[in-house]
């Protein structure tokens, strides 16, 4: 009998571990190494509802003096520009030059790309 629960229990670990591999298969993929999907933190902080938050606006404790500092949401036009060259993007939205950012380039500049992330983020 223990070796059936265990053998079930098994299986049920595998499945659910394939249905969050298959869930974060897309572009997304990148942001998973960082980011966890929830509001929990990681290396950077929790992407649930992210898209229209303000930036710096939660209590990710690793945030940079710029996004700290905030001053924009991120909405479609904002999150697409930080996935594409965040290091650009940031001295963009704050107008300061000597803005940074610790996020490293993601270098995601397809537009069909920005709209299965952007998708994604909206869902969760």
């Amino acid at each position: 009998m223990k070796k059936v629960l265990m053998i079930a229990a098994t299986s049920a670990f595998l499945v659910s571990g394939l249905a969050a591999t298959q869930a974060v298969a897309g572009a997304e993929k990148k942001c998973k190494s960082c980011h966890n999907f929830s509001a929990k933190h990681k290396v950077g902080p929790g992407l649930a509802g992210v898209v229209d938050r303000e930036a710096g606006g939660t209590d990710f404790k690793k945030y940079s003096k710029a996004l700290k500092a905030g001053g924009w949401k991120w909405d479609d036009e904002h999150l697409r520009a930080w996935m594409c060259d965040s290091k650009k993007a940031v001295k963009e939205f704050t107008g300061n030059p000597k803005a940074k950012t610790k996020m490293a380039k993601q270098k995601i500049c397809d537009a069909a790309k920005q709209d299965e992330v952007l998708a994604f983020l909206k869902s969760i």
